[in-house]
């Protein structure tokens, strides 16, 4: 069935894209503002997308009806810190991303309402999810806006953070995936799954493929 986004609702085509696009990686994003208060969101239009600058984008939209693009507290935050860090959310870590997920005023520190504990960043200043078994710490790239509710920040990813049980090989950047026990996001209110259900498809090198014929 053909659906014709020029004919659509933002909603519809939300609906669509977040009924398809699965899974999601989660962004669990931590900013302060300019009084140095913790604000802590997830965002699920999330992903990287390059390693050399590292970058990593996140779609953040607005408060409905009160305010100009994308005013979320992260969105703003960024735009005055320019720094951030993106902690991925473990299966054990659910319902307290759930928790920061309430739309609270602003000056609310999320952390503090989830029962979530806090340790600094080595290259920014606001501090990483001490739970979250992966942090990254985040200088502003660029931001686009691209709506009237909605920026895509665009971060460079400026150090990392891997909790050592998941890292097998330091030297070689070998890390055990499945051990990071990271929950993404799939379609509808409550919909998550976890990532350690998972096959391989080995990769076809073009000389096998002429081979075979």
């Amino acid at each position: 069935m053909l659906f014709d986004f020029d004919k659509l609702s933002p909603h519809e085509r939300y609906k669509l894209l977040v009924s398809t696009v699965v899974p999601r990686p989660i962004a669990w994003v931590v900013t302060q503002d300019e009084q140095g208060r913790n604000n802590a969101a997830p965002y699920s239009f999330f992903n990287v997308f390059a390693e050399d600058p590292a970058l990593v984008i996140i779609g953040i939209g607005g408060r409905h009806g009160k305010g100009g693009p994308a005013d979320k507290d992260t969105a703003t935050n960024i735009r005055t810190s320019h720094e951030f860090v993106v902690n991925l959310v473990a299966a054990a870590n659910g319902d307290a991303m759930n928790i920061t997920a309430i739309d609270f005023p602003p000056g609310v520190d999320e952390l503090i309402e989830a029962g979530l504990t806090t340790l600094p960043s080595t290259k920014v200043k606001p501090p990483r999810i001490a739970e979250s078994p992966v942090a990254f710490e985040c200088e502003r790239f660029t931001t686009l806006e691209i709506g009237s509710d909605r920026s895509l920040v665009i971060g460079r990813v400026v150090a990392m953070h891997i909790a050592e049980n998941a890292v097998l090989d330091a030297s070689k950047c070998y890390i055990d995936t499945s051990a990071l026990d990271i929950i993404g996001r799939m379609a509808g209110a409550g919909g998550y799954l976890h990532t350690r259900n998972t096959f391989e498809i080995p990769r076809i090198k073009e000389s096998d493929w002429v081979r075979k014929g």
